[in-house]
């Protein structure tokens, strides 16, 4: 599994690439912040104007004059509501949008990583990043650009604008702005290590969650639910912890920022008063001052609540990109051929393999050969790598040493999507869709039609239990097929892959766990989809794999004997042991 260590640049040219879609609304978005901007500084101007010239004139026409410019700030105003609606409606949904492509293109990443990325991962942690991270993401894409530019023309513009009215005063109030702002990015940077925290514990506290209901069978059936609770309470405990933190920062926060307005207005009163006594100052100019505290202090809010985002922000982006440039091991070779309808002809070349680097290895320099439509049983003890031997053949994982062909074909040099085409798997633990009998059947082949899908179920001897559920094959079966049987999982998984009709056929322990009512029904339609077909079946008991053409054993040497049934008993060897052991059991 290898990280690429990419540069802050190129990392910046893929966050920015994903506004390329919506360049135009983030156009309209920043046009609609500066007009939001603009009409907050004017509205003040025209307070200013009625107070200081209209006011003091006598002219007739006054009342209409001030009329007029009444209309005038109430067009602001509307043209301000309106800007102010779009920004916070589409400005949002933009965020949104940039978060669905996100979260698609990390969903699609997961589904392209290897077997060994998922055997070293945690589930609520994948989710975690697929959920949370990129909300806050979806914020600062949307609030970032848009907290930025209202930050920066408030700021610039309510400057010059004081500037012009009374230098001294305005001064006066920009010398608190620094210590404002310090203040504001201390309990902000506290804000930001409590929310990394709060991110890390709440997909803690989902891997628990997934682990526990994952597993509620084996819960309950151990009455262990109190253990299971102090888990969770545990973990729960753990983020509402990293929570108090931050929401302790945040009233500081919060507490500041309106501390600091009420010492802006006390100090422009005062101030003021003072500059008005002195006559350097006129009372209508200090209205005009008071009306811009709001506009001095929401700059720095802003400019805190970018960094809050930012920090946010980022510290997702980080993460979603530390999992985008996780490569998968298993890839198409440049050039890498498609395999259409193989004839099935598998054949290991001095094949060795191992999980990880540190570790043993599982498979150790084994060679076999197995003919187009041959029927091939694998036993031996659990651990020798049975399992592993079949995963390798889909790549699923892949070999250390040696080679795999089929058909003459370097498995490492077919297309993994026409390689797996070729190959259809039935596993001792099943895995069913929430949805109806119909879809889970369906997956062996997406677009077939209902014929044909009824067709399958009756040669997995599916077709009569399936009538007699509910609503037939639209019935809902639950998540992970829990409203069925093992035995009637098991004929559904073997319905999908007649289904998918593949020319090799691999049996993983397919019957270990079912009664001899279910086993019988579904031995026989694995004996029917084995007709024709290449089949390894790896099996505990023996007596299920009597016919096998090709029984291999193996041990953690490697394939110690092979042979039918009676020429293996004959030999009176490992498989015999084995066989002596269940017949005793």
């Amino acid at each position: 599994m290898s990280v690429s260590k990419a540069l802050p640049f190129a990392r910046g040219r893929r966050f920015l690439a994903y506004y390329n879609p919506y360049r135009r609304l983030l156009m309209i978005d920043l046009a609609c912040a500066f007009v939001v901007s603009a009409t907050t500084l004017i509205l003040p101007l025209c307070a200013r104007y009625i107070t200081q010239t209209l006011l003091a004139e006598n002219a007739s026409d006054v009342l209409m004059r001030i009329a007029l410019m009444g209309l005038l700030m109430l067009l602001l105003v509307a043209i301000h509501i309106g800007c102010n609606m779009f920004v916070d409606y589409r400005g949002h949904m933009m965020g949104a949008m940039m978060e669905s492509d996100m979260r698609r293109d990390l969903f699609a990443h997961y589904q392209k990583l290897s077997f060994s990325f998922y055997d070293e991962q945690k589930t609520g942690q994948l989710m975690s990043r697929l959920t949370n991270d990129l909300f806050w993401l979806s914020e600062f894409y949307h609030h970032g650009p848009e907290d930025l530019s209202i930050a920066v023309l408030k700021f610039a513009g309510a400057f010059v604008i004081l500037l012009t009215i009374n230098v001294p005063l305005t001064l006066l109030i920009f010398a608190f702005m620094p210590f404002m702002a310090i203040y504001a990015f201390y309990f902000n940077k506290r804000m930001n290590r409590a929310l990394q925290r709060s991110k890390e514990r709440i997909g803690d506290v989902n891997t628990q969650v997934e682990d526990t209901l994952s597993g509620i069978r084996v819960v309950k059936s151990f009455t262990n639910e109190t253990i299971e609770q102090r888990k969770f309470d545990h973990q729960n405990a753990r983020f509402v912890g990293s929570r108090d933190e931050g929401y302790r920062s945040e009233a500081f926060f919060s507490a500041g920022m309106e501390a600091s307005t009420q010492l802006f207005t006390v100090a422009v009163v005062i101030f003021g008063a003072i500059g008005i006594v002195n006559q350097s100052l006129s009372l209508p100019d200090l209205v005009t001052f008071l009306l811009y505290v709001g506009a001095l202090t929401e700059p720095v809010k802003r400019a805190v609540n970018f960094a809050r985002l930012y920090q946010e922000g980022i510290t997702g982006f980080n993460r979603f990109v530390e999992m985008m440039e996780i490569q998968p091991d298993i890839e198409d070779a440049p050039g890498a051929i498609d395999l259409y309808q193989a004839r099935g002809h598998i054949e290991f070349r001095d094949v060795s393999f191992r999980y990880q680097e540190h570790h043993r290895e599982v498979i150790k320099n084994i060679s076999l050969d197995i003919q187009p439509g041959e029927y091939v049983a694998l036993v031996g003890q659990s651990g020798v790598g049975k399992t592993t031997l079949c995963s390798l053949i889909p790549r699923f994982y892949e070999i250390n040493s040696g080679a795999i062909l089929l058909d003459g074909v370097d498995i490492r040099q077919a297309t993994l999507r026409s390689l797996r085409n070729n190959i259809g798997i039935v596993q001792q633990d099943v895995y069913l869709f929430a949805g109806t009998v119909a879809d889970n059947i369906r997956y062996g082949k997406p677009d077939a039609s209902m014929e044909e899908i009824i067709a399958a179920a009756k040669q997995a001897n599916a077709h009569t239990f399936i009538m007699d559920l509910p609503n037939g094959y639209d019935t809902d079966i639950g998540q992970r097929g829990v409203k069925l049987s093992g035995g009637q999982k098991q004929r559904l998984s073997i319905a999908r892959v007649f289904l998918k009709n593949p020319p090799i056929i691999i049996f993983d322990e397919a019957t270990s766990s079912l009664d001899n009512e279910s086993e019988k029904a579904v031995k026989e339609s694995m004996e029917r989809l084995a007709n024709n077909r290449t089949t390894l079946v790896i099996a505990h008991r023996l007596s299920t794999i009597r016919n096998a053409q090709r029984i291999v054993v193996l041990t953690e040497q490697g394939i110690d004997e092979q042979g039918t049934h009676n020429e293996l008993l004959a030999l009176n060897g490992t498989y015999a042991s084995l066989h002596n052991l269940q017949a005793v059991i």
